[in-house]
């Protein structure tokens, strides 16, 4: 492979051998798919739009194809692994495939959504930057920026319609929880689809790229808006007036707390943005 700024990327030739090496096999209950394309890493390292100072978190860097072609982009880049031998391999091969950069390199043998601030070394992440498993991505996002104060930004790969769900906005088919906890912590977007051949094993789902930018947050007790959160998409095709009741109490006491907050009673769900939900959670 080419030297990508002191970092020889990994192809699928390189993936394979590795996987062998280690007699990895992947696995389902992990979500594992190995991103075995150099263009395809040096197109999620482009589209982060990192800055040389910014510093990396990767959850399920694998086998390290995007390890690599983030240690030239960044400060440091935090890799989280929660398989015991991908983790103890990953150093080695960072030493071996870019021996200039290894030191930016530190790897974390945990599970992501039990991962702290405090379990990772100096210096805080800035960005969030993974090849996500696919049967944990949203919940792993929304730990991470609740966990990691100072993550300003990321650029996920997850599964289409997931990157879908988490862009959609409010009065879209596609809105719904994910939508509205993501938008108390970021904007986000779509940021293009990824083919499945760059994978192996190749998955039978489509791939896509998410982006997001940390913002300020509304009013409110995150808590408190994401449990109100939960109770309005759980009856998502009743009118909140109904939808709600059990929140509230009756639908009679739903119904004031909606006209307290400026909505509709008549409404449901997915026309409400963050910004009503945290306003009707402040009127409980």
């Amino acid at each position: 492979m080419t030297d990508d700024g002191g970092s020889r990327l990994l192809g699928p030739a390189e993936v394979r051998a590795l996987a062998a090496e280690l007699d990895v096999r992947p696995t389902k209950r992990l979500g594992q798919n190995f991103v075995h394309d150099p263009n395809t890493v040096r197109r999620i390292v482009r589209a982060a739009e990192l800055e040389p100072d910014d510093v990396a978190v990767e959850v399920g860097p694998g086998l390290g194809s995007l390890t690599l072609a983030l240690l030239p982009a960044v400060r440091a880049v935090h890799a989280v692994e929660i398989d015991p031998v991908l983790a103890a391999r990953l150093p080695a091969t960072a030493a071996d495939r870019a021996p200039g950069l290894a030191a930016r390199l530190s790897v974390i043998a945990t599970d992501a959504l039990r991962l702290r601030a405090a379990d990772l070394p100096a210096p805080e992440p800035t960005a969030l930057v993974a090849n996500l498993p696919y049967n944990v991505g949203v919940p792993v996002v929304l730990h991470l920026l609740a966990e990691l104060p100072r993550l300003r930004r990321g650029l996920v790969m997850v599964q289409a319609e997931v990157a879908e769900r988490l862009a959609a906005a409010p009065g879209s088919r596609a809105y719904g929880v994910p939508s509205a906890k993501l938008a108390w912590f970021a904007t986000a977007r779509r940021a293009g689809p990824v083919p499945r051949a760059v994978f192996w094993p190749v998955p039978n789902v489509d791939s896509g790229l998410l982006a997001f930018t940390r913002r300020d947050p509304p009013p409110g007790d995150r808590v408190a808006v994401f449990r109100l959160i939960d109770a309005a998409f759980a009856q998502r095709r009743k009118a909140l007036r109904s939808g709600l009741a059990g929140w509230a109490g009756s639908p009679a006491a739903a119904e004031e707390a909606l006209h307290a907050a400026g909505i509709d009673p008549m409404a449901r769900a997915e026309t409400l943005s963050v910004e009503d939900f945290a306003r009707l959670a402040a009127v409980r």
